[in-house]
């Protein structure tokens, strides 16, 4: 007995050093096709293949939350984030297989351990975040509520099992251009709810949101900035009218080159031209301090403006000014200009060669708005003054952002006291 438990001895020490050094090494992150660099991961597969992240820790108590923002959707926008089992497959989207659950962005669909989702919540696009935690109360007791957030607002919940090794944070993708932005420290506090609700409520005053991310009344610029195509728009529900005539843009952070603008556009503005750029459009913009009006060439203005200024513009409408609608303006297409008799043909300022040959047939149409004095401000002072044609629906308060970190704190109606 002795001779067996001597042969053996060595084997089991073996083993035992084995399980120490498995126990001291630092865990490993895993990932299939997939490119990262820091805390981006891009999709580098064929689109037939999925390609999966898994983190290197689980959830806990200490560390119960992560957020995905989705830097771009690419062709499908098939981006998955949830928790998955340590060893999960890395050929299939997480919640897919056993042990693992998942919010989908394309469709909005949770996956929870079944290649069959059901109805969860809204679909996800470039600048959403999606967050996923468990309430860690219950995580001893072998099951756990996990709970999945859109831009910082709950979505829903689902109770699922834990494994002994814990649920590790998962992102999948599955088609060419998807990139996103992983935050395994990211905060989600259940008792500011409320307040994440009054932040949320200032979406409504927005109509279109293109690379641009809203937290209360401040917008920040989450597209690529990499060329003139990447502007980051966002565009306000409803137009400059007698009653609402003046808005401001407070920039808090400049970012790396302040390709800030202010100014008021149609509302189909293309989503990726800076206001001023593009037809029926006019702005002021900081980092030059030109004025552009339906071209893509400024004009000098006034000065350039940095983080702390304050950016104004409103509209000096005459007297006899009358918009169909004005009293309700629930619905964009309730709102008509009516021009006056004998006005001014709406020529809207066609400097752009490229596009005077597509908008012919418009000119030749005859009347569609009259003139109105669009003034801009900084910091209280009057800039100047420019004369616009108010394009069929009004004008539109329109903010233009192109490089990294840029956030600015908009006033819709800083008049109404």
């Amino acid at each position: 007995m002795d001779d067996i438990n001597l042969h053996h001895r060595p084997m089991n020490w073996m083993r035992r050093i084995r399980e120490i050094v498995r126990e001291v090494r630092p865990a490993q992150e895993r990932y299939m096709r997939l490119l990262k660099d820091g805390d981006t991961l891009s999709y580098q597969g064929n689109s037939d293949e999925v390609g999966c992240y898994v983190a290197p820790q689980p959830l806990s108590k200490g560390n119960c939350y992560f957020e995905v923002m989705i830097v771009d959707t690419g062709v499908r926008g098939t981006i998955a984030v949830g928790l998955v089992p340590k060893f999960y497959r890395l050929d299939h989207q997480p919640g897919w297989l056993p042990y693992s659950v998942a919010y989908h962005a394309d469709n909005g669909k949770l996956y929870n351990g079944n290649p069959v989702g059901q109805q969860f919540g809204p679909k996800c696009a470039r600048g959403d975040r999606i967050g996923c935690g468990i309430h860690s109360e219950n995580i001893e007791a072998g099951f756990t509520t996990v709970f999945f957030t859109k831009n910082g607002k709950e979505v829903g919940s689902v109770e699922v099992p834990v494994s002994v090794e814990g649920l590790f944070p998962a992102v999948g993708m599955h088609s060419l251009g998807e990139e996103v932005r992983v935050d395994l420290q990211a905060e989600w506090l259940i008792e500011e709810d409320d307040s994440l609700m009054m932040v949320d409520s200032h979406e409504d005053d927005w109509g279109r949101l293109y690379d641009v991310r809203i937290s209360g009344t401040l917008l920040e610029y989450v597209g690529k900035g990499k060329s003139i195509m990447d502007v980051g728009l966002a565009q306000a529900r409803q137009p400059l009218t007698t009653r609402c005539h003046y808005f401001e843009v407070e920039i808090v952070d400049a970012g790396e080159k302040c390709y800030i603008a202010l100014g008021l556009a149609r509302r189909d503005y293309p989503k990726n031209r800076h206001p001023g750029w593009s037809r029926g459009s006019v702005a002021y913009h900081a980092d030059d301090g030109k004025i552009f009006h339906g071209s893509g060439v400024g004009d000098a203005f006034g000065p350039r403006c940095f983080k702390g200024d304050i950016m104004g513009c409103g509209i000096m409408f005459p007297r006899d000014y009358i918009l169909d609608g004005e009293a309700d303006l629930d619905d964009w297409e309730q709102l008509n200009v009516q021009p006056r008799r004998g006005s001014i043909q709406n020529i809207l300022y066609l400097n752009d060669q490229e596009e005077e040959e597509e908008d012919s047939d418009e000119l030749e149409r005859g009347p569609e708005g009259r003139k109105v004095t669009v003034f801009f401000t900084r910091n209280g002072k009057l800039m100047g003054r420019r004369e616009v044609v108010v394009p069929p629906g009004g004008l539109y308060p329109t903010v233009g952002m192109l490089s990294s970190g840029e956030k600015v704190k908009v006033d819709l109606h800083p008049l109404s006291g």
